[in-house]
């Protein structure tokens, strides 16, 4: 039996004003950072009432962990957008996920300025820190693998360590990427970025990437 309609209108409404809620907070923490994301700023943005944050979340502190929720769940959308559309080769797909995080959709002035309003927030609220961890376990989960492989293609005694090492590496360099985009927006250089990645995993994995990119190996 369908829902009647009335309700399924109301539900709709409810998922919209929520949504522009979610909206309204990040737009404003682009623009103006945390501390100026105030309610009365949030739904002055969303063009709803001040009780619509108490009745879809409860608080401020409760909207602002959704909304940066949704922030990371967007990444990572575009990320296995990204995987999607690469070769199936463990250098492939490393070099898809470089290319994906210094990528415009995934780093922009609006992206930036949020993530480093959440990042600094991330000390003293547990919750919010769990999706601003650049060390989070589905990404480094992700890379160790497809480094693993690389390792033992390339018969490292110590395959295992030389995968942990090149995942740290990797997001510890992409991290101060992001961080250099923050500072110096204007003379940064995605190209040369995504060179400096490779550059430093060619010198790990010189069989399988160079600074070009993933090196092709015959599969026998």
């Amino acid at each position: 039996m369908s829902e009647p309609v009335q309700f399924s209108t109301r539900r709709k409404t409810a998922k919209k004003n929520k949504q522009a809620l979610i909206e309204a907070t990040l737009d404003s923490i682009a623009e103006v950072g945390i501390a100026a994301t105030s309610v009365s700023e949030i739904i002055r943005r969303a063009g709803l009432s001040r009780g619509m944050i108490h009745l879809h979340f409860g608080s401020k502190d409760n909207l602002l962990v959704e909304a940066v929720k949704q922030t990371g769940e967007a990444y990572y959308r575009n990320l296995e957008d990204a995987l999607s559309k690469s070769g199936p080769s463990p250098q492939e797909r490393i070099v898809s996920v470089i290319h994906c995080d210094l990528g415009e959709r995934a780093l922009n002035h609006r992206s930036i300025n949020i993530w480093n309003a959440f990042r600094g927030e991330a000390r003293e609220r547990s919750k919010i820190a769990q999706y601003t961890d650049t060390r989070d376990k589905k990404l480094n989960t992700l890379l160790f693998k497809e480094f693993l492989v690389l390792a033992k293609e390339e018969s490292y005694p110590d395959a295992t360590q030389v995968a942990l090492d090149a995942t740290h590496g990797l997001l510890a360099m992409m991290e101060g990427f992001w961080t250099d985009y923050l500072l110096h927006p204007d003379a940064f250089d995605r190209a040369r970025c995504k060179t400096v990645a490779l550059r430093f995993l060619s010198l790990m994995f010189p069989g399988s990437i160079n600074q070009v990119g993933p090196i092709m190996r015959q599969r026998t």
